[in-house]
């Protein structure tokens, strides 16, 4: 038994893209476009939306730290009668930082983009919802196997990750019995304009374009956590079932020397 309605169809669907400028974002906005969905397509770059154009219905240019950004959006589609059947949150920031050099406006961004406005998003759109009880609809988190466990360089991405994660599986027992169906999609590394800031090397990098033909083939076998590449994703699965202990001593023998401060 499947954990959600599987779709197979996205003919006529209303779908919202909640960051939708680049990356797996703007391949899903183009994929569901191509599928016969009718795509919203939102991000703070207006330039980067009217390049969609004309792959996507409407295109709303908004800040998803602004609480206030979200609240206008959504009454926007409620007066136009767009109120989403299906919202994928891909927005989100990433700031690569060791523990030994935070940079604390940016774990500040990081958090209030990746996690708290999810919540916020949330929210408001649920109220929308409230409005028209009973028709199916489907919430689509897109988080990271970043979450999975504690990675060096991620003290602010994989902890804002973490917390998405938590909300999706929260959101997915709660909202069941409302007709709120929700999944989660954790990828690997994807070439996108936030890897580009890594500096080490990204095994099993995949396009933006196949990263969003995973995440709706997914979606049609009605799967909760949707994660890829599975050559990687698989193993770092495996880690997080390891001990602390071993877990800790794996990853400082992955770590560069000048990065690893033991206390074995």
């Amino acid at each position: 038994m499947s954990a959600n309605p599987k779709i197979t169809d996205w003919s006529g669907r209303i779908v919202w893209v909640v960051g939708a400028s680049s990356g797996i974002g703007r391949a899903l906005a183009e994929a569901l476009s191509a599928r016969g969905a009718r795509v919203i397509a939102s991000a703070r770059r207006s330039e980067a939306l009217l390049s969609l154009r004309p792959a996507c219905a409407r295109y709303l240019t908004l800040d998803v730290g602004r609480a206030s950004d979200l609240q206008a959006a959504i009454k926007t589609l409620e007066e136009e009668h767009l109120l989403p059947d299906v919202v994928f949150w891909v927005a989100g920031v990433y700031h690569p930082m060791a523990c030994e050099a935070l940079e604390l406006d940016g774990v500040r961004e990081t958090f209030e983009v990746n996690t708290l406005a999810a919540y916020v998003g949330l929210k408001h759109m649920l109220q929308a919802w409230a409005q028209t009880p009973g028709q199916p609809r489907h919430w689509s988190w897109v988080s990271s196997v970043a979450g999975y466990r504690g990675l060096p360089q991620a003290a602010a991405y994989g902890a804002s990750k973490a917390a998405l994660t938590y909300l999706a599986e929260v959101s997915h027992l709660e909202l069941r019995s409302k007709a709120v169906a929700v999944s989660v999609v954790q990828p690997g590394f994807v070439e996108t304009r936030l890897t580009a800031k890594n500096d080490f090397a990204m095994p099993a990098i995949i396009t933006p374009e196949a990263a969003a033909s995973a995440t709706l083939q997914g979606l049609a076998r009605g799967q909760f956590e949707i994660h890829y590449p599975k050559r990687f994703t698989l193993w770092l699965k495996l880690l997080r079932l390891l001990p602390y202990g071993l877990y800790f001593r794996l990853m400082r023998s992955a770590l560069p020397k000048s990065s690893s401060h033991g206390n074995s």
